[in-house]
C-alpha cells in the first residue's frame, strides 16, 4: 500500500520555524509533482507551495520569502521549511503528490495531514 506520511507539525510561537516532511512509502519509484496545502477553520483549503517533477517551485503570495519547499535526492520525501511563522499560518497541513508506482502507473495520493499552530 502506498502512503504519504506528514510529520513535523506542532505548536510554535510567532516568529519561530517548523519543518514539515512528506514521506512516501510502499511500492513506488518516486514522487512527481507535490503540493503542500493547508486549511484553517472556516476557510477553504489553499495551495501553500508546490514542486514540479522538473524541480520548479511555486508559492502562495502569503508565504513567499518565508516558506521553502524542497525534496530529497531520492525524490521520495518533500519538505516544507516554514520560517517567520505568523498566527495566520495556523492550519491543518496536507501534502498531495502524484506518485510513480512500480507498475509504471501514476497515482494521486493525499497524506493524513499534520496540525500547525502558531501562537501570538
Amino acid at each position: 500500500q502506498v502512503r504519504l506520511v506528514e510529520s513535523g507539525g506542532g505548536l510554535v510561537q510567532a516568529g519561530g520555524s517548523l519543518r514539515l516532511a512528506c514521506a512516501a512509502s510502499g511500492d513506488i519509484v518516486s514522487l512527481s509533482t507535490v503540493g503542500w496545502y493547508r486549511q484553517a477553520p472556516g476557510k477553504q483549503r489553499e495551495l501553500v507551495a508546490g514542486v514540479g517533477s522538473g524541480g520548479s517551485t511555486n508559492y502562495a503570495d502569503s508565504v513567499k520569502g518565508r516558506f521553502t519547499i524542497s525534496r530529497d535526492n531520492a525524490w521520495k520525501t518533500v519538505y516544507l521549511q516554514m520560517n517567520s511563522l505568523k498566527p495566520e499560518d495556523t492550519a491543518f497541513y496536507n501534502c498531495n503528490a502524484d506518485v510513480w508506482m512500480t507498475t509504471l502507473l501514476k497515482e494521486n495520493i493525499w497524506g493524513q495531514g499534520t496540525q500547525v499552530t502558531v501562537s501570538s
